[in-house]
């Protein structure tokens, strides 16, 4: 069993509620589902620069139209934003490489509708959370909030193209099932957050109950351990800060569905105990 301490850490402006987090060097990277742009927090200048990811940029898009960016991860030197597929709009794939600052896009709808298909998930209920990329593999954790709550992870073999979809079960909260908003690798082992909301649509919001942060195996899929850590945010986005021997710090943000544009960046400290 770990135990845990959460506290606000950092308090940014001129962005609403953020649904990912990278940290690297000294920088954090933020995206926003409704947002056309990237931010960068700079910790040493303590300034939030915005990167427009296509012309005429936007800080807040109607809910119908935003491209709902849920999932970011670094993969070497390259930022990759991912839309979380519930939605023609939301298919969007954008890099961003850390040093040339050079922006690419794909659409990924067809490889969205593919893996719909082969594991019979509809499209409502089809919502891409995290992505994390593990021994030439990428991994699409599937938020489970839909009408038939099929939470797990699509795994996608990057050599041979193969597939293959894991159901995986979570705890409840206040009644409510756990489902998947994020993860990140560490150590060859998965991080994830998974929240409880009163919600069977991957497109509304509900009465949030929760979220917990638990642990998985990548080789296995096994859940080695949740432990909740609120009972009234719904955190969407967890990053690595700081690890050592006793401990792990993530920073986490958080959907608060709200139009203002101010995000409050959590601390969430880990003490490892012997088992």
């Amino acid at each position: 069993m770990e135990k845990f301490q959460l506290e606000v850490f950092l308090i940014l402006m001129n962005i609403g509620s953020a649904s990912g987090l990278v940290y690297t060097e000294d920088k954090l990277f933020l995206i926003q589902d409704n947002s056309t742009y990237l931010y960068q927090y700079n910790f040493s200048s303590k300034n939030l620069t915005l990167i427009e990811l296509v012309a005429d940029a936007a800080k807040s898009i109607d809910k119908k139209n935003k491209p709902d960016f849920e999932s970011i991860t670094l993969v070497k030197n390259q930022l990759r934003l991912f839309g979380s597929g519930s939605g023609s709009k939301r298919n969007q794939l954008f890099t961003y490489d850390l040093k040339t600052g050079k922006i690419t896009e794909r659409n990924i709808q067809s490889q969205h509708e593919s893996l719909q298909k082969k594991f019979d998930i509809s499209a409502e209920d089809y919502n891409i959370e995290g992505v994390i990329f593990y021994n030439q593999k990428t991994f699409f954790f599937q938020r489970g909030n839909g009408p038939k709550a099929q939470n797990g992870v699509f795994i996608l073999d990057d050599n041979t193209n193969e597939t293959s979809y894991h159901p995986i079960e979570l705890p409840e909260l206040k009644g409510v099932k756990a489902t998947f908003t994020d993860a990140v690798l560490v150590d060859n082992q998965i991080y994830f957050l998974a929240a409880a909301e009163k919600s069977e649509s991957t497109y509304l919001d509900g009465e949030v109950t929760g979220t917990i942060i638990g642990r998985l195996s990548p080789e296995k899929l096994k859940v080695e351990y949740t432990e909740k850590i609120s009972d009234v945010h719904k955190f969407e986005g967890i990053t690595l800060y700081k690890k050592n021997c006793n401990s792990l710090e993530f920073l986490l943000c958080e959907d608060k569905d709200s139009e203002e544009l101010k995000s409050n960046i959590y601390k969430l400290t880990i003490k490892k105990t012997t088992r």
